[in-house]
């Protein structure tokens, strides 16, 4: 298999730092994937530090993609969800540069990443039309993808719904804390699935984060008119698309 099948790929979380080598051509781990925790406090030095470790470790010298809990533009975070404040005024691709020395470094927010992995490798209805793709972990995290196009950035997880963000009302980190059954999260996710309707009017919605995997406990509970369809990438998605991303940087342009 020649390199240029091949990518790598980072997703930087608020615990868990994770990589892999992907097979660009089916979106399938090569190996196993590495991952550690993410350091405390979460500053820019040290979690450079750590995705060096990754990557050693799996003896990669090409090009790497790395997926951040947060706003991305060029080698600036303009937001950082999760993990230290300090990322907000760092040149992140001279912090990294440092780290992993003179190879092409792709960053990007970590929702966008999980979107494209699901257009490239996932279930095609992500391909066409115009789609909002949401990761729905410890918060929302969404991608708008225009016929697999990305539009970068977009961060529906904290729309005010109400008086409240909406990750504040339908996330399954809030369904853990305040230990809601499916029956009383799914109308809280059918209130915010709602307003994206009524705002944006895409053609579907694609479901992605941990809570996929269970989705024949909530899918038929809810009742909308714009299609709902579980993600297929599941934890795979950030990483394979970081790795996507580093491998054809045209996917993220603009």
């Amino acid at each position: 298999m020649c390199e240029q099948q091949l990518g790598f790929g980072i997703d930087i979380g608020g615990s868990g730092t994770k990589g892999a080598l992907v097979n660009l051509h089916t979106g399938e781990f090569i190996g196993e994937r590495i991952k550690y925790e993410t350091p405390k406090p979460a500053t820019p030095e040290a979690v450079a530090a750590t995705v060096a470790k990754i990557i050693d470790q799996a003896d990669w010298d090409g090009p790497v993609g790395i997926a951040l809990p947060g706003v991305v533009r060029g080698s600036s975070m303009l937001t950082a969800a999760n993990i230290d404040p300090s990322w907000l005024h760092a040149n992140i691709h001279d912090v990294f540069s440092a780290v992993l020395g003179e190879r092409a470094i792709t960053f990007l927010n970590d929702a966008d990443a999980a979107g494209l992995a699901e257009v490239a490798y996932g279930n095609p209805q992500a391909q066409s039309g115009s789609v909002i793709f949401l990761t729905i972990g410890t918060g929302i995290g969404s991608a708008f993808l225009v016929e697999g196009k990305l539009f970068p950035n977009t961060e529906l997880g904290h729309l005010l719904i109400g008086n409240e963000e909406a990750e504040k009302i339908a996330s399954s980190g809030v369904k853990k804390s305040l230990g809601l059954s499916f029956d009383d999260w799914a109308p809280r996710l059918e209130k915010v699935l709602g307003e994206y309707e009524r705002l944006f009017n895409p053609a579907a919605f694609v479901i992605g984060g941990g809570i996929s995997r269970k989705s024949a406990r909530w899918l038929p509970l809810l009742q909308l008119s714009t299609p709902i369809i579980p993600a297929t990438l599941l934890n795979r998605a950030g990483i394979v698309g970081a790795a996507l991303a580093a491998h054809s940087p045209e996917y993220i342009a603009g």
